[in-house]
């Protein structure tokens, strides 16, 4: 079977590298000490993800980029994550929030790549990732309870964090023409397929820490194909900005 391009393992990357960025943000800053070590160990575990994907996206391109060159020496029109591993950190619920809802969608993707995916390398990567997001989805649900089942201060600050972000959600659950042709090669499921697996278990956690699910028909999307909120702009001018001043640095 002929190897798929490379376009939809950069997503895979990206989501991660974006994210691993953000959390770093955290580093020094947490609320306790704990908290503050444990965010830069699931930023780190993004940050390997994220090195393994893009080096194998890079060799699928064929162009000589290597991790390096794609994480600083794209632009944000450049890079496909989306929107929702991108919004800044906020206060620590808005964190933690972002965090649930994007570790319950990463988990069901990297167990579908890890058990059914017809491409081997990706799988492999895969079922390393598999084990550092269960811990990241059972560390940020564990927070969402812990804050929203809290205070009454808690409890309306992570609603409000959930309300803002609930609208970015959707775009994980598209399909274009990318996701199509993952599907049709055996090599992930529609993202559409995970959606009602991943509410069930959003809802779950939801429940337990006495929050509403937001209804709304609102819908962020455009990140797959570059179209950004302006906030990767300067998520990406800070990651850079050595690279893009010295290219080819070394320590």
């Amino acid at each position: 079977m002929a190897k798929l391009g490379h376009e939809w393992i950069l997503r895979l990357g990206d989501d991660a590298l974006v994210l691993a960025q953000r959390l770093s943000e955290w580093c020094s800053h947490g609320p306790a000490l704990e908290e503050d070590i444990a965010l830069s160990n699931i930023a780190l575990d993004l940050l390997g993800q994220a090195r393994a994907l893009l080096t194998l996206a890079g060799e699928r391109e064929g162009q000589g980029r290597d991790e390096d060159a794609l994480a600083y020496f794209r632009t944000d029109r450049e890079f496909s994550n989306a929107l929702l591993v991108e919004v800044p950190n906020g206060h620590f619920g808005d964190t933690i929030v972002r965090q649930m809802l994007f570790d319950q969608f990463a988990l069901l993707r990297y167990e579908a790549l890890a058990g059914q995916s017809a491409e081997p390398e990706v799988a492999a990567i895969a079922a390393k990732a598999v084990k550092e997001v269960r811990y990241h989805a059972a560390h940020s649900a564990q927070w969402v309870v812990r804050l929203g089942d809290g205070t009454d201060e808690s409890h309306n600050k992570v609603q409000e964090s959930l309300n803002v972000l609930w609208p970015y959600t959707q775009e994980l659950f598209e399909d274009d023409a990318v996701s199509q042709a993952c599907a049709a090669a055996g090599v992930l499921p529609l993202n559409a397929s995970y959606h009602a697996r991943w509410k069930e278990q959003v809802l779950a956690i939801l429940e337990e820490a006495t929050l509403n699910c937001p209804e709304t028909s609102a819908l962020l999307t455009g990140g797959r194909e570059g179209k950004h909120t302006e906030h990767l702009s300067y998520l990406l001018a800070e990651m850079q900005v050595l690279q893009r001043t010295y290219p080819g640095a070394k320590w």
